[in-house]
């Protein structure tokens, strides 16, 4: 049955928080929030037994899962997996991510995305290409052969390629004149500040040219000082950029979470930064306690679900519940222009869900 109704559920729509009230969907878009005694018939009436509901959450910068990193396998096996990964932590749309490597690898990577959605792939809002242009000095577990100088022919090029694929790339916006970002923004690339040494005002440039975004907040970026801002001062400064963070205690401290998240508001959104264990091809990623990390001990990636982001943003950095709900479901969709139809529970909006105990615990992500 393509008609549904959800009820006896506590409805977190990313505007206000609601009960006793019933879902209905049609053909995966929610058609209206009713009473629920007022459900129609012809509807399959879903229990959902009390539970939370949100959107479902989106992920903006996920290299794999479930033991597949995606620029080592670059199949749609992988895709598949990463998308479980996602799932099974209550996050329905991913944007999979390839670290500054070969030309080679990003242009299979491209093939095989464009692969996936022909075969009818969930979830796979598209490719973050986190490289290769930016800062050697701050490249965290990047691998300095693979750091290029931007190049126009060679970008028109990738451009060509990814069209309709690269949605987004992470650039240090020292490292590329203003010809080559406007360049990546006239062709409808999202582009994200990351992996910078840029002072403030150097950051502040790159804003003003148009980019949008920045990359894991405090990660691989110039720090916030008093006698230079960095990077990190200009995203605080500047009310037009959005960031993403991770929430993992490991990356950024909790403390440094909740700061941000009184500066920022809705400018600030969750990632998960997940990696997965890998010990072939350029980039090792060894699982050491709670983190990734190479095999010199740098900190590679996260182990974290989006599930795991909300809930230490909840019970670690002091945030609402519904507020960080909204981190990691309106405000993404916000960071790249999809929140007129994903991130919050209205009708008109896409119906994926994602339903969990108040120990959150993932009992289900619904989507169409």
């Amino acid at each position: 049955m393509l008609h549904s109704a959800y009820y006896n559920i506590k409805i977190y729509t990313g505007l206000t928080i609601l009960e006793g009230k019933a879902i209905l969907t049609e053909e995966g878009i929610i058609r209206d929030i009713i009473p629920e005694s007022e459900i129609p018939g012809d509807y399959e009436k879903i229990d959902l037994e009390g539970k939370n509901l949100a959107p479902a959450f989106i992920d903006l910068q996920i290299y794999g899962g479930n033991g597949q990193l995606f620029a080592h396998h670059l199949s749609l096996e992988s895709l598949e997996k990463t998308y479980q990964y996602c799932s099974n932590g209550g996050c329905h749309h991913f944007m999979i991510t390839i670290a500054t490597n070969s030309d080679e690898v990003v242009y299979k990577g491209i093939e095989t995305v464009r692969d996936y959605w022909n075969k009818g792939g969930k979830g796979l809002l598209g490719l973050h290409l986190e490289g290769p242009y930016i800062h050697p000095q701050k490249r965290g577990a990047h691998k300095t052969e693979f750091i290029q100088n931007p190049e126009v022919n060679k970008i028109k090029q990738l451009l060509e390629a990814g069209r309709g694929i690269i949605k987004m790339i992470t650039l240090a916006p020292e490292r590329c004149d203003d010809a080559i970002i406007r360049l990546l923004l006239d062709n409808g690339i999202i582009l994200s500040a990351g992996h910078s040494l840029a002072t403030y005002q150097q950051a502040r440039h790159g804003f003003d040219l148009g980019i949008p975004l920045a990359t894991h907040l405090f990660n691989a970026m110039s720090p916030f000082q008093g006698r230079e801002p960095g990077m990190v001062g200009a995203i605080y400064h500047d009310t037009r950029v959005m960031s993403s963070i991770v929430a993992d205690g490991i990356h950024v401290d909790f403390a440094a979470v909740n700061i941000s998240m009184r500066i920022m508001g809705d400018r600030l959104f969750l990632i998960t930064d997940a990696v997965t264990t890998i010990t072939e091809g350029p980039y090792h990623h060894l699982f050491k306690e709670d983190r990734y990390v190479l095999p010199d001990g740098t900190l590679s990636g996260s182990s974290l679900t989006m599930m795991q982001a909300v809930k230490n943003c909840v019970l670690r950095a002091g945030i609402a519940l519904d507020e960080a709900l909204r981190m990691a479901t309106a405000y993404p969709a916000k960071a790249i222009g999809g929140d007129k139809r994903l991130g919050y529970i209205l009708p008109g909006y896409e119906a994926a869900f994602v339903v969990f105990d108040d120990d959150f615990q993932v009992i289900s992500t619904i989507h169409p």
